[in-house]
């Protein structure tokens, strides 16, 4: 019954502007704004809805993982743009970056608390 649906998925934030201006400026999203919502347009034609919401809690999991060819590259690229990088396990390097088993990873938040990664495509 759904299986043609092109689903999408969304998340709250608390600060719907700041969140236009992370997600646009800082991370260079195309970042569309319709009827109170944001609209992050993503690689490949997907869209993530972002939504205000007054008693906003960050997600305790990650809402948003970027895949790229690059990781060392891509978190040195956000960390100039001062993005701070997370620390969860004990292999992650000095850049954040998760080099246990697994593909390369890393963690961080955006203004919300929000918790994101960039991972090895």
């Amino acid at each position: 019954m759904l299986k043609d649906s092109k689903a999408f998925s969304g998340f709250s934030v608390d600060d719907l502007p700041r969140a236009k201006e992370f997600y646009g400026e800082t991370l260079g999203i195309d970042v569309g704004e319709e009827n109170g919502l944001l609209h992050l347009r993503t690689g490949g034609g997907n869209t993530v809805l972002v939504y205000p919401k007054d008693n906003h809690v960050p997600a305790e999991y990650t809402v948003l993982n970027f895949p790229v060819d690059d990781v060392e590259a891509t978190v040195r690229e956000l960390t100039a743009r001062g993005i701070v990088f997370e620390r969860y396990v004990d292999e992650q390097d000095e850049l954040g970056i998760n080099r246990g088993p697994g593909p390369l990873i890393a963690w961080f938040k955006d203004p919300a608390g929000n918790v994101l990664s960039i991972i090895q495509a």
